[in-house]
């Protein structure tokens, strides 16, 4: 599994690990999370939890406290992956003064042949029902790259639709080994900045060269 990945809890298991920890089984709408079938999405392990076949998260939404809520079980039964939420299924979700630019960026993937999924409060919004977008939510956006050319094109495309101000857009740029960075660093390299940048990946946080990442996403 990556970071961002969705996952389905059985109710049961849910069950047994708010066993473990009273304080999430007493918040309001945690204790029956599972049964409602809303995912838990997947995040990287922190300190002490070693020990966990896999760590995850929740948001409560701004009626309840907008906590982020994270946790871990200790095997991966009962535990099934889900599809990740295209922007196309949860554009529908966004305001409407967010409707131009989600038509763009749908557009601007589908030259690209790219197909773009959500994080944040509109992944959250569209699965649960629920009100977590607000005047201050980002558009949260993963794109799975690989080649040099097209990401170039896309982050001129981002930088394009960001510079509107209709809504700040945010995000990741997946590469092949599951490693995340932050596409306004990409922005900085592909501009002829320092060819350095962060990438997130399940295995922890590094700094690497941009231009090696490319080759080795060509080499696989």
């Amino acid at each position: 599994m990556r970071r961002h990945d969705l996952l389905r809890v059985d109710p049961p298991v849910w069950r047994a690990m708010l066993d473990d920890h009273p304080t999430l089984a007493s918040l309001e709408l945690v204790a029956d999370w599972a049964a409602r079938d809303w995912p838990v999405i997947v995040r990287r392990p922190a300190s002490g939890e070693a020990d966990r076949a896999m760590t995850v998260g929740l948001p409560l939404p701004p009626s309840h406290g907008k906590r982020r809520l994270g946790f871990g079980f200790g095997s991966d039964r009962g535990l099934t992956a889900r599809p990740g939420v295209t922007l196309r299924d949860a554009g529908r979700a966004a305001p409407a003064s967010w409707q131009p630019t989600v038509a763009a960026l749908l557009d601007l993937g589908e030259d690209l042949g790219l197909t773009p999924r959500v994080f944040g409060a509109l992944l959250w919004e569209h699965a649960t029902g629920m009100a977590y977008l607000t005047e201050r939510s980002d558009l949260d956006l993963l794109w799975e790259v690989s080649d040099r050319d097209t990401t170039r094109e896309l982050l001129a495309g981002l930088r394009r639709l960001d510079a509107t101000g209709r809504v700040r857009l945010d995000g990741e740029l997946v590469f092949p080994d599951g490693g995340g960075v932050n596409w306004r660093e990409l922005a900085v390299w592909s501009e002829g900045g320092h060819g350095d940048v962060v990438v997130k990946s399940m295995r922890g946080v590094a700094v690497r060269d941009s231009d090696a990442m490319f080759a080795r996403a060509s080499a696989s």
